[in-house]
């Protein structure tokens, strides 16, 4: 539904009426920021005795020296009428980091829909006759970032179910759903084998329950005894990738120094340096080069493991018309994948929704149509978004750009959505351990008035730092923000962030306290 400029200044009052939210618990903080040390101490300013300490406490806290030089842009909006409670720079545009993906969620919950649904096919051109399958074996994806190698297994086990146990021609890989821009250009060539930047594909696979697409994690264990080479697993085991083992065990004690790095332009994975004998062993999420083929190879291997023989090779090709269905999957609905896709901040998923949102309004499964989409839709709830640069979905790029005013916006004008309960709890939350539900703030802000009460991503970059969500005051005003840190020196402001939260959570509004805005 589209906003005017009329609407845009009526629907806090709406929403006033409207707005459904179960506040989260608030517990007792140690008290205010000490900027000097870095820590906080046990007296703070009560915000019901002073007139405007709201913005008296966030002003002290961002005139710290860490951030002496850096950009700021700060947002804090009332959540139930949107006014404006405090700014500081939030018409500059900044690099987000990760909080692109709360536009990401928010616009593939409206566009898509929470019951949306991905799909995995077989199909052939042939026919069956007995156990023989006279035709090629098509394996097509839309994308599904939840296919793990069971799934391809289970795939594998209906075509045995129907008695086929050979395919006479080709096992065909079908990925034309998306275009074939695997990696982003804005995306640094360093992070070629990064899980932070897989090459997308509608045919994919993820080696795990955090579904870290087009990846395969390496295992390095010690070997036998000192001087032994590590003993090295991938999960999940494949022959598509290639590891080349000059890792030796060190005597208990050493220093730990195992890299795990693949070899540009190959899927050939070195794994170098020394493990000590005593060490548990570690673990690395690696990328994979062209997910496509990883992805067929994994079902190659469980189609063998069925019994089912494809006598032709394996090649790359659209489905021809007129193919017939032998097995589908479909995945969860998208109001789960979001789960772990806010609360580990992944950035696949963030990129197959965008091509996937491009596909499904546009026809075409690029970024380019996919962020117009993205676009569109934040336009339709009020957020201008002449003063933002969309790249990619998971703010892996340096060049998005956003402001704080207008993503604090966003976030205020999603709350009337039907799918924001979906939204909401896909957050990260501050403080829990349990990963699917604190995620990348399970170790953050504990024992503070935060604690099980901030929901929000969190961005980390060089040079930037971001935090942008919700938290109940102390008062029980529901309230959102959003902070963006960028070009700082050093170590990233995390412990200003957190400054930044714990005051929004013991902010208790006295009367007559006024917004703040410049």
């Amino acid at each position: 539904m589209a906003i005017s400029e009329r609407d845009r200044l009526v629907l806090p009052l709406l929403l006033a009426i409207m707005l459904l939210v179960t506040p989260g618990t608030a517990m007792a903080a140690p008290g205010e920021f000490d900027l000097e040390r870095g820590a906080w101490q046990s007296t703070r300013v009560d915000p019901a005795q002073e007139g405007d300490a709201l913005s008296e406490c966030l002003d002290r806290i961002l005139r710290s020296s860490r951030l002496a030089g850096a950009q700021i842009g700060i947002t804090v909006r009332d959540a139930e009428t949107g006014e404006v409670l405090y700014a500081r720079g939030d018409e500059a545009r900044l690099v987000p980091g990760s909080t692109q993906k709360l536009l990401v969620a928010a616009a593939a919950l409206e566009i898509l829909g929470p019951d949306y649904r991905f799909q995995t096919t077989v199909l052939t051109d042939g026919e069956q006759r007995g156990e023989i399958l006279a035709g090629n074996l098509y394996l097509k994806g839309t994308g599904d970032p939840t296919m793990l190698p069971r799934r391809y297994e289970e795939l594998a086990a209906v075509l045995a179910g129907h008695g086929i146990r050979s395919v006479e021609g080709k096992l065909i890989a079908d990925d034309t759903w998306f275009d074939d821009e695997r990696l982003h250009p804005d995306w640094s060539w360093t992070d070629g084998s990064s899980s932070n930047a897989v090459e997308i594909s509608a045919l994919t696979v993820a080696p795990g329950q955090d579904l870290d697409i087009g990846t395969v994690i390496v295992e390095v264990r010690p070997g036998a005894e000192p001087g032994a080479p590590v003993d090295v697993a991938l999960v999940p085991q494949t022959g598509y990738v290639t590891v080349e083992n000059r890792a030796i065990t060190a005597p208990g004690g050493t220093q730990e120094s195992i890299a795990v790095e693949r070899r540009r332009g190959t899927n050939v994975i070195v794994v170098s340096g020394r493990l000590p004998q005593d060490s548990d062993g570690t673990a690395e999420w690696v990328a994979v080069r062209e997910p496509t083929g990883y992805a067929t190879a994994i079902f190659r291997d469980a189609l063998a493991r069925q019994g089912i023989a494809v006598q032709g090779e394996t090649s790359f090709g659209p489905t021809p018309a007129g193919a017939r269905v032998l097995a589908q999957l479909e995945s969860p609905r998208l109001a789960d994948i979001v789960i772990p896709f806010l609360k580990l901040g992944n950035n696949g998923i963030a990129e197959i929704l965008v091509k996937t949102m491009g596909r499904e309004r546009r026809g075409e499964g690029s970024w380019e149509a996919g962020l117009e989409v993205v676009e569109q839709y934040l336009a339709s709830v009020g957020v201008n978004v002449a003063t933002l640069r969309l790249r990619d979905g998971s703010g892996v790029s340096r060049l998005n750009l956003q402001t704080a005013g207008e993503l604090t916006w966003l976030l205020f004008a999603v709350q009337r959505e039907d799918w924001f309960p979906a939204f909401y709890e896909a957050l990260p939350v501050a403080g829990p351990p349990d990963r699917m539900e604190g995620g990348t703030l399970s170790t953050r802000l504990r024992f503070t008035a935060a604690q099980g009460n901030l929901r929000a991503m969190s961005g980390t970059a060089p040079g930037v730092s971001t935090l942008s969500g919700y938290v109940t005051s102390e008062g029980g005003q529901r309230l959102v923000f959003t902070l963006l840190i960028n070009n700082y020196v050093g170590e990233p402001p995390k412990s200003i962030e957190d400054a930044v939260a714990v005051t929004l959570a013991e902010f208790r509004p006295s009367p007559g306290t006024k917004s703040r805005h410049r």
